[in-house]
């Protein structure tokens, strides 16, 4: 079988060795050892700002839109993993949706101003499949209607955008360290902020609002990352530099390999340092793609439809037409990528996916 994806898991004996030191500490939640270990070493290896590490991807953006959107409207993008409108909805926020680039993907930044209301807070984008947005553009319209800028940047880990790492932009920053991402702690994320009063308050808003065992800075919940998750992120990490080489030489396998008469690509924007973090082809038709899907469903090969339903969609969310959105989420396939995935593999899913493209 050929999954989507698969976790890379280093050495059983590399994370055993590390999780020895919880052993002899005997402290496995709470801000130990491990824990401040891979924050600093995410600092050194991205040269990003400040951050925390968090239990899951998810409770980095839902504490960011408490302490930032206030309840307001939130202007986001209907194409991204379903987490980044739920959060807007779970916080008591509107979600306003504007469409995206019909080429790379992420918020069109052109019809965000058209969106802003008196209500509207904020700005929550997605950098889609780690394309950056057009972050200049997003940072000049926000600080003209002083909203705040939150980027859903699950996908980005060692992104660079015009010479710096991609977690550097906007207001806030977050990421997704679960077990399908490229670096991976098995389940987990990071908030980054640059301001250090705003970065104070997110941090005590991720531990209860603890000021010491027994005073309270204020307001929070438990978004802790556990040591023997960090654990698994400091055996991870040292194959971040490999992992991303070995999956450009499999985007450029597939870009060999497929015929792009009637398939296309997204269009990583200038300046960026990507990835490779996803592998999307977008069909001209929904039913090509469905024929395509089968077909490679029927020799064991699992590719994805990410993003789909377009999140404007959603039965919890007032329904707005998103044209590019919508089209763009009923064509997109995402093929097999992670490290074990062998050249041969990838000849056969281009084979399949070649020999199918006909309506």
């Amino acid at each position: 079988m050929i999954p989507v994806t698969k976790t890379f898991l280093p050495p059983q004996s590399e994370y055993v060795k590390i999780i020895q030191q919880i052993w002899k500490s005997n402290q496995l939640a709470n801000g130990g050892e491990l824990l401040f270990d891979l924050q600093k070493k995410i600092k050194q290896t991205l040269g990003s700002v400040n951050l925390f590490l968090t239990a899951n991807g998810t409770i980095p953006i839902q504490i960011a839109l408490k302490n930032m959107a206030k309840n307001g409207e939130v202007i986001t993008t209907p194409f991204s993993y379903v987490a980044t409108t739920s959060s807007i909805v779970w916080e008591n926020c509107t979600p306003v949706f504007v469409d995206i680039h019909p080429e790379y993907l992420t918020i069109n930044e052109n019809k965000i101003e058209a969106a802003i209301t008196e209500r509207t807070t904020a700005i929550l984008a997605t950098h889609v499949f780690g394309n950056p947005c057009h972050v200049d553009e997003i940072e000049r319209i926000a600080k003209k209607y002083k909203l705040k800028i939150i980027y859903d940047a699950a996908h980005c880990f060692g992104v660079n955008y015009k010479g710096k790492s991609v977690f550097n932009y906007g207001d806030i920053s977050t990421c997704s360290f679960h077990a399908t991402k490229i670096f991976h702690t098995g389940e987990g994320g990071a908030l980054f902020c640059e301001n250090e009063s705003l970065y104070h308050k997110l941090f005590y808003s991720h531990n209860f609002g603890h000021k010491g065992e027994l005073e309270f800075y204020g307001l929070g919940i438990n978004g802790k990352m556990s040591e023997l998750q960090a654990a698994m992120g400091l055996t991870v990490l040292p194959y971040m530099a490999s992992l991303i080489e070995n999956r450009k030489k499999q985007v450029k396998l597939y870009d060999e390999y497929l015929i792009f008469e009637n398939l296309r690509k997204i269009k990583i924007r200038e300046n960026t340092e990507w990835n490779y973090s996803y592998y999307p082809v977008i069909f001209k038709k929904k039913k090509q793609l469905l024929k395509v899907q089968k077909a490679l469903n029927d020799k064991q090969i699992f590719p994805r439809r990410y993003f789909y339903p377009s999140l404007n969609t959603l039965d919890y969310v007032t329904f707005s037409e998103m044209e590019i959105a919508q089209n763009i989420s009923e064509n997109i396939l995402c093929l097999p990528l992670y490290a074990e995935l062998r050249k041969a593999d990838i000849a056969l899913i281009s084979k399949i996916i070649n020999n199918n493209l006909s309506f």
